[in-house]
């Protein structure tokens, strides 16, 4: 099932200004703006501060006490205040931030305003309605380089001008923090004049929806807005921070609305904006996940200021695959069939295709800056939940994931030439094998899985290495944009395979017995001489030397020596295969 929130994005990048927003007080709390109802709260405490009384607890209780009615905003400020320009300074210390405050980042536009303010420069979001009083959305859409047209009294509505001829236009229905007559009694948010319900009416019926920060619960008029509203032309996407109480439940049930689970506002309208910039990127009207992540991910490579949302979307990600590989999704009890296996081969492709392509892009254009990234993510995934889960004879196939992103890490850095980053894939990550602790490059190899089961995968039967051109084949498509012609593909994939058997042959000699995977090099050098990567190899060694870029990555010690002695006995290994 798709996510919502990649739904929401496809949906708003395909339909370019069909999405209003409707926004609470949740968007500008982190900036550390106080609700309506908390402002009047405040207002009664120094009300009743000014009469050298004690408001207590409940300040709304005292003021009923004290003056036989309900809390009324404009009254209170006349109350405390002597002039218009008393009011307006009271009323700016609780929207405007101070010189301390602009140090601390409070009162100013927050993540979620800034990329608002990005999605309506970019014309995917024109109509925004909110409840909340302070100009933080204003000054993000105004610094992004768009006037919008605010709409926050019944009068305004009059002479505005029509919704479909205006770069954004925000509908404030509880009115602006310098007008008196702003809404925050249940009294007053019970009913909304006439022309503001015309305007509401016509917004719920002609755009999809996008609430955020809106509980539902205190603002009677809205909810009665949108119950009126019959038709549901386009979609309803609802974010909640937890699950949505009772009011909210019947309008998210009545709309049909899709809920997206978020941590908070700002993380929440990054990630839309993200997504949806991504989605322009690649400009395909039906762009799979993979591509919008790999986008995505070239746009935090270069810059060091998105080093936090580079670790997050990578991480993340790496995240959400490991959880999928939870026993729950791959029961242990299930009978290992043919079938079985290749059900499960899909279904770990399937699921790590947006890591996958991550990878391949990360490694590619990554710097050495980027290699912990790599690094930490194949580390997870090499690591799989749960008890192991070993076939006879065979690899533990929970490892197949891992072993995707081996392949595609390290293949891309061979075709950038980034032999630190490929160095760091097969030494550094620490893969926990039954009471061992070791790097991939003696785990994750294709000829770990039984050569009879890997034969039965599609149009493997006839192969002498079927796991290793099975992968070959998945890899293709991905790397086209990096390596476009078959030739260059057949040489990075060959030059992977074989550099990474000469890394195992030389650790595992080592341990006491020279040994190392055959790839697909092998018989590819056999059909065609001249794509012999063991003699491409030896003249690169023959020119360089020492310098040559692998053993200047700290491969095989750094030693020249060790090099030629380890790629001698496995050149004579791969001879008598």
């Amino acid at each position: 099932m798709i996510d919502p929130l990649l739904s929401l994005a496809f949906s708003m990048h395909s339909c370019k200004g069909v999405y209003a927003l409707l926004l609470g007080s949740g968007i500008s709390s982190s900036a550390g703006i106080l609700t309506g109802w908390q402002i009047v709260l405040d207002l009664i405490r120094k009300l009743a501060h000014s009469v050298c009384e004690d408001c207590g607890d409940d300040p709304a209780a005292w003021y009923r006490d004290s003056f036989g009615e309900d809390p009324d905003y404009a009254k209170i400020l006349e109350c405390i205040t002597r002039s218009p320009e008393d009011r307006n300074s009271l009323l700016r210390r609780y929207f405007e931030p101070s010189k301390e405050e602009q140090e601390q980042g409070l009162k100013l536009p927050t993540d979620a305003h800034k990329a608002i303010a990005e999605l309506v420069a970019k014309g995917y979001v024109r109509v925004i309605i909110t409840t909340n009083f302070d100009r933080l959305l204003e000054r993000a859409i105004e610094a992004a380089g768009v006037v919008p047209s605010v709409i926050s009294t019944p009068d305004a509505v009059e002479g505005a001008m029509p919704l479909a001829h205006t770069d954004c236009t925000i509908v404030k229905v509880h009115g602006d923090y310098l007008d008196t007559r702003i809404k925050n009694t249940p009294a007053e948010l019970s009913q909304y004049d006439e022309r503001m319900n015309r305007l509401l009416d016509q917004v719920f019926d002609e755009y999809g929806l996008v609430v955020c920060g809106w509980s539902a619960e205190w603002d009677t008029a809205l909810r009665a807005a949108l119950e009126r509203c019959s038709s549901h032309r386009f979609t309803t996407f609802w974010a909640a921070r937890g699950e949505p109480k009772e009011a909210a439940r019947r309008l998210i049930n009545l709309r049909l609305a899709e809920v997206i689970r978020i941590r908070d506002a700002d993380s929440f309208f990054r990630e839309l904006a993200d997504k949806v910039s991504a989605l322009e990127e690649v400009d395909r009207p039906h762009p799979l996940s993979a591509k919008v992540a790999a986008a995505t991910l070239k746009k935090y490579l270069p810059e060091e200021r998105h080093k936090i949302r580079l670790h997050d979307l990578v991480m993340g990600e790496a995240r959400k695959l490991y959880d999928e590989l939870s026993e729950d999704r791959f029961s242990l009890n299930t009978p290992f069939t043919d079938q079985e296996f290749i059900n499960r081969v899909q279904r770990y492709e399937a699921l790590t295709e947006i890591l996958q392509a991550m990878m391949i892009t990360g490694c590619y254009w990554g710097e050495e800056k980027h290699i912990d990234r790599w690094v930490k993510c194949l580390e997870l995934i090499a690591n799989p939940p749960g008890e192991r889960y070993i076939l006879t004879d065979g690899l533990d196939l929970r490892y197949y994931p891992a072993l995707l992103l081996f392949y595609s890490g390290g293949i891309a850095t061979v075709a950038a030439q980034r032999y630190k980053t490929f160095a760091a894939l097969l030494t550094q990550p620490r893969v926990f094998f039954q009471e061992e602790v070791l790097p991939p490059v003696l785990i994750l190899y294709p000829q770990a899985v039984k050569e009879e089961l890997a034969k039965r995968l599609p149009g493997m039967s006839n192969s002498r290495t079927p796991l290793n051109e099975h992968i070959y084949n998945l890899l293709r498509e991905p790397f086209k944009e990096f390596l476009p012609q078959e030739r260059l593909y057949e040489e990075c994939f060959d030059r992977f395979e074989y550099l990474f058997a000469l890394v195992h042959a030389d650790l595992h000699e080592k341990r006491g017995h020279l040994w190392g995977p055959i790839g697909c090099f092998r018989w590819r050098s056999i059909f065609n001489p001249q794509l012999q990567i063991t003699k491409v190899i030896e003249t690169e060694i023959q020119k360089m030397g020492a310098n040559w870029p692998p053993l200047k990555a700290g491969l095989f010690d750094g030693s020249l020596e060790r090099f030629n002695y380890i790629k001698a006995e496995f050149d004579q290994f791969i001879k008598r295969w």
